[in-house]
């Protein structure tokens, strides 16, 4: 009689309960987000706008080329065209936006309803209220509507601050005008910081966000809005598994300002900044690439006025570590305005600890004035390969440059080149040492080591750069 290993018979039971069980467990892994769809749906609105634009005219000054001028059919089209530039078509867009309060405030993203004349809301019931623009704001794109309603579903409002990596989130919208699409992902990275877009650590996900997205909120599995989505990363045009959203911590900061004083207020220090390479790591005498490097002061700034000075660079703001320049603006712009923090630097190899007190951030227009340094393109210096010399008064008086700096003439290829200088820069600091003139440039350059990196500050057009110079061992 032939008996049945028992460890086989098990093994075989165990297999089977497996493979009956594998589709459950499957399935158990995977988020549900039925619920949380059902429940926010009817907050999320459709947002369209548009504006009055003049068509472009067919022809240039409403003339045929090559139609001789005078004629009667020149007359006639002339007429005809410039009729037609007269009048007034329509223009679109298309967004999408969210309910923060039964009487009818509303959250979107400030580009989507920019330079609009009318702006309609649509409901997940159907109906479509018009709406005004409370306030926008262009640094965070963030902006607040109202409609005329009471009693409107809300959304509940998260903490973004609470969202790690890897996290499971929902977007709602109305991509290309389809009403209440839903698209999942996880967040891919946070605190990223965009091209051109300073004062938002956005929230980097893999969820699915078209034209139409913008404006919509973004869920975190608890149903709570962790953040507006705002942008994508494309080279086609359409969606590439990067995407982009505001948090909510900060839009909602943002929308409360805009509700109570119709304008942000943020954090101002008075600096301009730029990476620190690895190249320009060294020449600190920096372990690895970190903090902002202070490339420019502004004049009556908060960071003049602690004493911050061109050349430091700052590796911690307010007891936070500062690991890429693009982290910085962020946390100065939520700080409160006129409270003291401190700020440590490093500065000609030694760390020192600053108490900086934190000023309003001016307007754009302000600040682009502040911070122009205009120049425009002597000695020759053979270790360079470049010709450089001295700065007149006129030139001086005409660029904003009181003191200090020689003017790049001529520039060949080599070391001067390969670091990034051009003809037009003026070189205002080489090795921590400011350029006082032409003879003192030429000493300094002489007194360069070879093979080591080291700091070239250089003023230019669009402001000053820090670049890293590497002469050759000789």
């Amino acid at each position: 009689m032939n008996k049945t290993n028992p460890f086989i018979a098990v093994s075989g039971f165990l297999m089977v309960l497996v493979l009956a069980l594998a589709p459950a467990l499957a399935t158990a892994q995977l988020p549900d987000f039925v619920d949380i769809v059902k429940k926010n749906s009817p907050s999320v609105v459709n947002i369209s706008t548009t504006q009055k634009a003049k068509p472009p005219g067919a022809f240039p000054h409403g003339r045929i080329p090559g139609l001789p001028e005078g004629t009667p059919f020149d007359d006639f089209f002339r007429r005809f065209f410039d009729e037609e530039r007269g009048r007034d078509y329509d223009a679109r867009s298309l967004g999408s936006g969210f309910i923060v309060s039964e009487d009818g405030y509303i959250l979107t993203n400030r580009h989507v309803i920019a330079d609009a004349d009318k702006i309609i809301v649509r409901l997940n019931d159907r109906r479509e209220l018009e709406a005004k623009v409370i306030g926008s704001d262009k640094r965070s794109d963030v902006a607040v509507l109202k409609v005329d309603a009471d009693d409107l579903p809300v959304v509940k409002i998260g903490d973004s601050n609470q969202l790690q990596v890897g996290e499971w989130v929902l977007a709602i919208g109305s991509p290309f005008d389809f009403d209440h699409t839903v698209t999942s992902g996880i967040v891919s990275a946070l605190a990223r910081s965009l091209p051109n877009e300073n004062y938002v650590p956005f929230i980097q996900t893999d969820v699915a966000i078209n034209p139409g997205n913008s404006g919509g909120p973004l869920f975190n599995m608890a149903g709570e809005v962790v953040g507006v989505n705002a942008q994508i990363y494309s080279r086609t045009g359409g969606f590439m598994g990067l995407s982009f959203a505001i948090p909510i911590d900060l839009a909602m900061d943002v929308a409360e300002q805009l509700k109570n004083h119709g304008q942000v207020s943020r954090g101002w220090l008075g600096v301009l900044i730029q990476d620190v390479t690895r190249e320009l790591a060294e020449s600190f005498g920096l372990s690895k690439p970190q903090g902002a490097l202070i490339s420019q002061v502004l004049p009556d700034s908060p960071a003049e006025k602690a004493g911050l000075k061109v050349g430091d660079v700052i590796v911690e703001f307010n007891g936070r570590n500062i690991p890429t320049s693009s982290a910085l603006p962020p946390m100065v712009g939520v700080t409160p305005i006129d409270k003291p923090v401190k700020v440590k630097v490093l500065r000609e190899g030694k760390y020192k600890n600053l108490r900086v007190m934190i000023g309003e951030l001016p307007s754009e227009e302000s600040l682009a004035e502040a911070a122009t340094g205009d120049v425009a393109g002597g000695a020759v210096e053979g270790r360079l390969k470049l010709k450089a010399m001295d700065l007149s008064n006129q030139q001086r008086k005409e660029w904003g440059i009181a003191k200090n700096g020689v003017l790049v003439s001529k520039i060949e290829e080599g070391p001067a080149f390969s670091a990034g200088i051009r003809e037009g820069d003026v070189i205002m600091m080489i090795n921590n040492e400011s350029v006082k003139d032409i003879k003192h440039f030429r000493e300094l350059v002489e007194d360069l080591p070879a093979g080591k990196p080291v700091a070239v500050l250089v003023q230019r057009q669009d402001g000053p750069v820090f670049l890293a110079l590497k002469l050759p061992q000789e």
